[in-house]
């Protein structure tokens, strides 16, 4: 399937072609409010990160899901990081 993501090294929008499985992808049910992160998937030596809201999945590179243990709190303390080096 093609999504649209942010693309963090360029600082772009881009699209690409991901199939999104429960091999590649950690899903959270709960959605404490529109910032909090809903899912995260391994995409081509990087993760993307996609909150509850209607942003565009984050991709940032040289991290997994296992560098970070599959877990919501340390995804969601890599947006800020990312944000900060917005233009």
């Amino acid at each position: 399937m093609k999504i649209d993501i942010y693309n963090t090294a360029k600082q772009r929008l881009e699209t690409i072609d991901i199939e999104i499985t429960e091999e590649n992808s950690t899903w959270f049910d709960d959605c404490v409010d529109s910032d909090s992160v809903m899912r995260i998937t391994d995409f081509e030596e990087g993760l993307l990160i996609e909150q509850c809201n209607y942003d565009y999945p984050i991709w940032l590179y040289d991290i997994s899901r296992d560098d970070i243990g599959h877990n919501r709190q340390r995804a969601q303390e890599l947006l800020p990081i990312y944000r900060e080096n917005q233009p």
